[in-house]
């Protein structure tokens, strides 16, 4: 479609963002799995976090989404700092 961006096109997740978005939450790859609807996200996510496999981007937007319902916020890299995740000030 001319003139709408792809929102998939240039989602930002790695997987340290990945591992540490989840130990912030408490999840193990299971729950982030559960809350994506099953178990198929299993494998990816444990291939993805343990560096081979590179998801699509639905598949990173669809985990960095479930993530933010969850409370986490991701930083991404601006002006050399680099990317990283924190909690939602309560």
């Amino acid at each position: 479609m001319i003139g709408r961006a792809n929102p998939t096109a240039r989602v930002m997740l790695t997987p340290a963002q990945l591992r540490a978005a989840r130990a912030l939450l408490g999840w193990s790859q299971e729950d982030l799995a559960r809350a994506l609807g099953g178990e198929r996200h299993l494998s990816t996510i444990k291939r993805y976090e343990s560096g081979k496999s590179d998801p699509k981007g639905s598949t990173l937007l669809a985990w960095r989404r479930a993530l933010s319902k969850a409370g986490v916020v991701f930083i991404d890299p601006e002006g050399g700092s680099g990317a990283g995740v924190k909690l939602k000030a309560s």
